[in-house]
């Protein structure tokens, strides 16, 4: 099978969570079928990045803008368009071409679009079926920011936002032969606003590459915490900040030697008041975690706000570190609470949790190992990429059948 994959992000090094998931998702497409991609610039691209993904592909093109980048007109036309603002302010013309101009000269039998922001290119697409991977549903997301902004014209902006994202995303996978999410919450919650049949909503998990995130044998500091992610992304700004403000103080008042370590780009974060909290260290872009995150006593994730499901999680868990998180960190991921992490939303529970696995060394081992067990049997990039590509043959055969 052909399939023309369009990308948001260019899906390599997988250095965060939507670049993690789109490589591993073209990884697999790779193994059983001809892939080209297609790529907003997100970032520079380097010429050794480009001729990795190219002993995957048959193809890799470039468009050289960034996803979500518009111009004044732009957001003019978004702000007065019944279409969410990022869908009609950020439209490519380039993107449009590109993906028109590939299926003229490769005449795919599928095309996947990778987020919403893909979506409006494989729709041009017409000759092929077409599957919509929505790595988190930005309704929800818009919601769930809306109840924690503190200026009210905020909170009816995203009330509006939210909104008006809902119909979008539903309309959208109406227009696809499969749109997929993260989780079964995710599922429930797109069947729910829209009138898809099951057999059109797919879950395709997020997961771990379990041959790069191993357990090791470093000696581990019961005082040490880490978070994982960039701060640049504001729900991970959020999650610190609550951390640090709120939880460390009470850990350390028990633990004074306590510190927490931040990894993850800074660039253009404030973070100057956040890194002169006692125990806050910030060790900016980390080639390889993995060393830090295997002496740490627990990795926190005190997210209060974002969507999809969280790779820090499963990394964490694979590395053999236990996890801390509240419920809205740890959501859509098939865990046990109080068995294979510890979830915990008040300050207060939550800096008792990670005070229990810092203090008792059996039960941190007894998390970890029940942890990596289930990363092992359910969370592995190979089983989710053959969950994947068996939803597409499916697709597939659909389409056959009615022809």
């Amino acid at each position: 099978m052909k399939v023309l994959l369009i990308s948001t992000w260019f899906p390599y090094p997988p250095t965060q969570g939507s670049k993690t998931r789109a490589y591993y998702l073209l990884r697999a497409l790779a193994s059983q079928h001809e892939v080209k991609l297609l790529s907003f610039e997100d970032v520079p691209v380097r010429p050794e990045w480009h001729e990795h993904l190219m002993a995957y592909c048959r193809g890799v093109e470039v468009v050289p803008r960034a996803p979500f980048a518009r111009s004044l007109r732009g957001r003019i036309r978004g702000w007065l368009s019944p279409e969410p603002s990022a869908v009609v302010g950020g439209y490519s013309p380039e993107m449009d071409e590109a993906a028109q101009a590939a299926t003229r000269a490769w005449k795919p039998d599928t095309v996947v679009a990778l987020t919403f922001v893909a979506a409006p290119y494989a729709l041009r697409v017409d000759t092929a079926r077409r599957v919509l991977d929505l790595d988190n549903l930005t309704a929800e997301m818009l919601a769930d920011e809306g109840t924690l902004a503190r200026s009210p014209l905020r909170r009816l902006r995203l009330r509006m936002a939210s909104q008006k994202f809902a119909r979008y995303e539903a309309r959208l996978c109406q227009a696809f032969d499969l749109a997929l999410v993260t989780s079964r919450r995710d599922s429930a919650r797109l069947h729910a606003r829209t009138d898809l049949p099951a057999a059109r909503i797919g879950v395709v998990p997020n997961g771990v590459d379990l041959n790069h995130f191993l357990p090791g044998n470093e000696p581990i500091d019961p005082s040490r915490l880490v978070f994982t992610g960039a701060v640049t992304y504001e729900p991970n700004f959020d999650a610190v900040q609550f951390f640090a403000k709120e939880i460390l103080p009470s850990i350390r008042a028990e633990v004074p030697e306590a510190t927490l370590s931040v990894t993850g780009g800074t660039e253009g974060a404030s973070v100057d008041r956040l890194a002169r909290i006692d125990g806050v260290h910030f060790t900016g872009f980390m080639e390889d975690l993995r060393p830090m995150v295997r002496t740490c006593a627990a990795c926190v994730v005190p997210l209060r706000r974002g969507g999809g499901t969280r790779l820090k999680v499963l990394e964490a868990m694979a590395l053999g570190t236990p996890v801390v998180s509240t419920a809205k960190g740890a959501e859509g991921l098939e865990l046990e609470s109080g068995r294979e992490l510890l979830v915990e939303d008040s300050p207060d529970r939550f800096a008792r949790a990670a005070l229990r696995l810092m203090k008792n060394p059996r039960l941190r081992a007894e998390v970890a190992e029940r942890a990596l067990e289930r990363v092992r049997r359910e969370y592995g990039w190979e089983q989710i990429g053959g969950r994947f590509l068996g939803q597409l043959e499916e697709v597939r055969n659909a389409r056959l059948v009615t022809q």
